[in-house]
């Protein structure tokens, strides 16, 4: 398939010909010869040989890669002498003629060059003329150059907002959406599939040893783990790629024929990403610090568990004090340490269970909850389970048990609902020195921490906030009668605890 495309020559060339034709002479250079007006052909697109449709990865491209360009560049597209007609460049849209063009991060090109393609989209045809800062000028104009192509755009569900409104309804009236999974099933033919994907990651990096089978069946348990969900393997391919080069240099690094699970386990450790490097050293920084506890008791105060760039774990430590209130219509909550819209309403939703369990219009007093040190910020509802603890325990002035640490959503009725992460934060507290982590009971089957046995951590899932304050608090001598208290409020259920051998 061999595309000429005729010019229209809208610069001074055409429209002072004669003048500029001499005074080109006299210079004795002849940028264009102009012959009774001929529209002059230049190939732009040679795809006659080609044996597959076109594929063109726009993703990144400036307006004039995308579109098309006049550049005025010696080094690309030929002499200072040469003239603007020849200077023209196809744009991916042209080169993607009768094939596929696919644009990642689609939301962050500019507007002007998302009505662009969308006028390409709708007309399949697209004039060319200067685009870019090295474009020798804007007054060359081609005839509409052919761009009948299928469009594959990608991007974050996130920043689908900056995406033009326009350019969006095409897709949706003319093509699919389609949300990615993230996660993939655990079944034998998707593992043999990872498999696959480590080999030819090795093919690709063509430095580093190939992976024995104990090696490729601990990235298979590593993609369960990263999955964060029982039965599942993780589609995020390009760290657990990441992985496996890094594991891949650290075998080679010692001579290895082979890479095996040590050198695995020993690239987790060097080639963290940078929020595991930054939980790391919150963790450590704030141990130091004392900001959170790891032994003891305290009122009001927990040790909450949360989740950094999505999946490094980190302590969260929750203060509560409660005072009479300062109004005399109603009691305030405050809370502080940079909480985001959906943290800020999981605490509102706690006063109702607060009422319920310590029997007390918590209208009276005013609730001081604080987030210690979060520079990072607060979202999600997992830290309610830890709020409602803190501030119950300086209700009623029960201490907390410092050496155990917690996670989980609250419903207003009460009942623990499973949240995200459960594996780092269980990391988290594993490494911070905690004894007991309290979990709800649905995120028990999404467990897979390594050397959870030699830990000797124990983790105790729970059902309900009943079960959560049974395992939190110390009652001391009133246990028995502080007990029967919170069962009248909530019928407590057997607790299922997980005993220590439960590895990944």
């Amino acid at each position: 398939m061999v595309f000429y495309y005729s010019l229209f020559l809208q610069n001074p060339t055409v429209l002072f010909g004669g003048i500029i034709a001499a005074v080109f002479l006299l210079m004795g250079r002849q940028y264009i010869k102009v012959k009774e007006d001929v529209l002059v052909p230049k190939l732009l697109v040679n795809s006659k040989d080609a044996k597959k449709a076109p594929f063109v990865d726009a993703t990144g491209s400036h307006t004039g890669s995308l579109l098309g360009d006049v550049r005025h560049d010696p080094f690309q597209s030929g002499g200072l002498e040469t003239p603007p007609h020849e200077l023209i460049e196809a744009g991916g849209i042209h080169r993607a003629n009768k094939g596929v063009l696919f644009i990642d991060e689609i939301a962050t090109l500019s507007p002007i060059s998302q009505q662009s393609l969308l006028t390409a989209i709708q007309e399949k045809k697209f004039a060319i003329t200067g685009q870019s800062e090295r474009s020798s000028g804007a007054m060359v104009r081609t005839d509409p150059v052919p761009c009948d192509f299928v469009l594959v755009a990608a991007g974050n569900l996130e920043v689908m907002k900056h995406m033009h409104p326009a350019l969006r309804s095409r897709i949706r009236g003319y093509g699919y959406e389609i949300y990615m999974k993230d996660v993939m099933d655990d079944t034998p033919e998707n593992c043999r599939k990872l498999a696959q994907f480590v080999a030819q990651e090795v093919e690709k990096d063509k430095k580093i040893p190939h992976f024995s089978r104990a090696a490729v069946m601990e990235i298979i348990k590593e993609a369960r783990r990263r999955a964060g969900r029982s039965g599942k393997l993780t589609l995020k391919l390009r760290a657990l790629g990441g992985l496996v080069r890094a594991a891949g240099d650290v075998a080679k690094s010692e001579g290895a024929p082979l890479v095996e699970v040590e050198h695995i386990r020993k690239a987790k450790k060097i080639a963290k990403t940078l929020e595991q490097q930054v939980a790391d050293r919150y963790i450590s920084m704030k141990k130091d610090y004392n900001v959170y506890l790891t032994e003891g008791t305290e009122i009001g105060r927990v040790n909450g568990l949360a989740v950094l760039g999505g999946e490094s774990g980190v302590i969260l430590p929750i203060v509560a004090e409660v005072a009479p209130a300062h109004s005399r219509d109603e009691g305030k909550i405050i809370a502080t340490g940079k909480l985001q819209t959906i943290a800020r309403e999981a605490i509102q939703n706690v006063s109702a269970l607060i009422k319920k369990h310590t029997g007390r219009d918590i209208s009276n007093y005013d609730v001081h909850i604080q987030f210690l040190q979060t520079y990072e910020g607060v979202e999600g509802d997992s830290a309610s389970v830890s709020v409602a603890t803190a501030v119950i325990s300086a209700l009623e002035r029960i201490p907390v048990d410092q050496s155990t640490a917690m996670t989980g959503s609250l419903s207003v009725r009460g009942d623990v609902l499973p949240v995200g992460g459960i594996s780092a934060k269980i990391e988290a507290a594993m490494a911070a020195g905690i004894k007991k982590v309290i979990i709800p009971a649905g995120n028990k089957k999404d467990i897979m921490v390594d050397r959870l046995e030699e830990s000797g951590m124990e983790i105790v899932p729970v059902k309900n906030l009943s079960q959560v304050l049974e395992n939190a608090l110390d009652f001391g001598t009133d246990r028995e009668s502080i007990l029967e208290k919170i069962k009248d409020f909530f019928p407590a259920p057997a607790i299922d605890v997980v005993p220590k051998k439960h590895g990944a």
